[in-house]
């Protein structure tokens, strides 16, 4: 409808804003507290941007002749930015339950992936699965993520291993990105393990010499668009030279550098990283001090993945280390058959709790930080005039309970909210 706006969210008691001065992230002394107003309302136009956000009375009276689409009364209740998920792998046929059985029993990651399970297991699945098999368990589980108060997540292919089967992968990502409300960042992840009967670095020649071109081709043409490249930087996968080759040529074609380093071995990820101009790294439990001091230096987002060591004992990523140092910590729930969990809210409590974040840095983390990680800080990850209308309303009097409550997400999430359009209401 022309005129007139689309939502008005009245009386809310808080209004987490997250920040006010168009940060484009958070790090240091800005993460001791967040912008928080009391008693606001706000309100979204029909484009799907704020127009307005502050004291409930004022934007009464702003907003007097007014006609809204909708309103909901938010009285007692809190409204937070929608959360970002900065890392998962959606996509994928072949559940992994019967290794998580191993893993109990002592079994670790590399045990499984030596001996054909892991990333292996599922290729073979991804391999054998129509793309729409693939299509519709994806959309399934990106509506498990969006109830749990999630509007926009990183979604990674890497399952395929061969051009065909990432490029199944992408287009799966691709119509999920046209066809649904979540808000959704594109990763080619081809290099996420070393094909059966190849070295790394014939990989990387492959990689390099044919699924890039393929992927400009596609790009250019309107197809596939693809905003992020990933190398699984590991030790018995992609080393250091063959990362910095793919990720040197995927910045070529225009890709932001989003990789995977430092996560069972110290492999000097991070040193590539800042060197190379990556806008995150994930994982980063075994980085060094040069590492995070790099990150910080280049403005490098630090993309943590709590799920991750929780599920595989490993140790926790130092994000004390990294946020005293100044890096910009962002969170991910890493969504995968080995670390199977939706829920940003509990990805922000185990942060709080193993990596001793303080709430406001873990909610930061899973908003404007986050959103910086996937380069889209600049519209999301903040509930601030002209930006997106993305948002979750709580059922509760004070913010913190969405971290608190761990495991409650499912009642305490009243709506979910994508461009001002309400996408799941309890």
């Amino acid at each position: 409808m022309a005129g007139g706006h689309h939502l008005l969210l009245e009386n809310a008691r808080q209004v987490v804003l997250v920040c006010t001065r168009g940060e484009r992230f958070l790090a240091g002394d800005a993460l001791r507290s967040l912008e928080v107003l009391e008693g606001a309302s706000l309100v979204v136009g029909t484009d799907g941007f704020i127009k307005a956000i502050g004291p409930a009375d004022a934007i009464q009276k702003q907003f007097s002749g007014e006609t809204f689409q909708e309103r909901i009364d938010c009285s007692g209740k809190c409204i937070l930015p929608g959360l970002v998920d900065a890392h998962t792998h959606p996509v994928w046929a072949g559940e992994r339950v019967h290794e998580f059985a191993m893993k109990l029993a002592g079994a670790t990651y590399m045990d499984i992936h030596q001996a054909g399970g892991g990333i292996n297991f599922t290729v073979e699945r991804t391999r054998q699965a129509s793309e729409e098999e693939l299509y519709s368990s994806f959309q399934q589980r990106l509506g498990c993520m969006m109830r749990a108060g999630t509007t926009l997540v990183e979604c990674k292919s890497g399952y395929g291993l061969s051009l065909e089967t990432e490029l199944k992968m992408l287009r799966v990502i691709e119509r999920a990105r046209r066809e649904l409300d979540i808000g959704i960042s594109a990763t080619y992840c081809g290099a996420h393990s070393v094909p059966k009967g190849k070295t790394a670095s014939e990989a990387a020649d492959d990689i390099i010499k044919n699924h890039l071109p393929r992927l400009k081709e596609l790009g250019r043409n309107g197809e596939i668009h693809v905003d992020n490249i990933d190398v699984f930087c590991e030790k018995g996968v992609f080393d250091l030279d063959s990362t910095r080759r793919i990720l040197r040529s995927g910045k070529d074609i225009g890709l932001q550098i989003n990789f995977h380093g430092d996560e069972l071995h110290p492999m000097k990820a991070a040193e590539l990283g800042a060197e190379l101009g990556a806008q995150a790294i994930s994982h980063l439990e075994e980085v060094s001090d040069e590492g995070i001091a790099a990150m910080a230096t280049a403005r490098c987002c630090a993309v943590l993945l709590p799920t991750t060591a929780y599920m595989l004992r490993l140790k926790q990523p130092r994000a004390r280390k990294m946020l005293d140092e100044g890096v910009i910590v962002a969170l991910g729930s890493d969504f995968n058959p080995n670390a199977y969990c939706f829920s940003m809210p509990m990805v922000m409590h185990l942060a709080c709790v193993n990596m001793r974040m303080s709430m406001p840095e873990a909610l930061a983390a899973a908003t404007i930080n986050a959103a910086y990680a996937l380069g889209k800080s600049h519209i999301q990850g903040s509930l601030e005039v002209g930006k997106q209308g993305d948002l979750i309303i709580i059922s509760s009097p004070r913010w913190e309970h969405l971290i608190y409550q761990f495991g409650g997400h499912h009642e305490l999430i009243d709506y979910v909210i994508a461009k001002g359009k309400v996408i799941y209401k309890k």
